[in-house]
């Protein structure tokens, strides 16, 4: 969904083709290799939003010994579904890595919204740690697997405070309208 939101995102701006996007994502930051976005990806990703009825072909560009280039541009009904897929993202994102995309397009989307969705992963995330800070182990253990459990119990403590703080960061800059 992330690739689909990438190209209408782009297609809001302007008409665009495949090869010129693909290139446009490694640069300067290369979120192609970070994303594991490939070329074929997102020919596929292309094929899948015309089918949907959300881009359209509307030119193609021949060049002298070079392949032609098909050109596309956003429907209207793309133009109502993209708001749509960036708010699933963030409501089904595990994590600030995977909201990236949707990020990046946030200017397509209600702040508010998006922030009441932060909320409430906010929430669904602090519920989820103390339920697990609640849980007792009820076997005896020996003292090489009370190490480990000490050990486990510092990561997931460590991993809670990393991940709500970063999401009340995330929330913060975006009512200060800093993302």
């Amino acid at each position: 969904m992330a690739i689909q939101i990438y190209i209408l995102g782009k297609l809001m701006q302007d008409n665009n083709y495949p090869y010129k996007l693909k290139k446009e994502l490694s640069e300067p930051i290369p979120f192609d290799q970070l994303g594991g976005v490939t070329e074929s990806k997102l020919y596929y990703h292309f094929e899948s939003l015309v089918k949907q009825g959300l881009i359209e072909p509307v030119e193609i560009i021949k060049e002298e010994h070079r392949p032609d280039k098909q050109v596309f541009a956003i429907t209207d009904k793309g133009r109502e579904a993209l708001p749509q897929k960036i708010y699933q993202l963030f409501g089904n994102a595990d994590t600030i890595s995977g909201m990236v995309i949707a990020l990046a397009n946030i200017e397509y989307v209600d702040r508010e919204k998006v922030i009441e969705l932060l909320y409430q992963k906010l929430a669904r995330v602090k519920e989820h740690w103390a339920h697990i800070k609640d849980l007792e182990i009820k076997v005896q253990l020996s003292e090489e697997k009370e190490h480990l459990v000490k050990y486990l119990g510092e990561y997931f403590s460590s991993k809670k405070e990393h991940t709500t703080y970063w999401l009340e960061e995330l929330i913060k800059r975006i009512e200060r309208n800093e993302i």
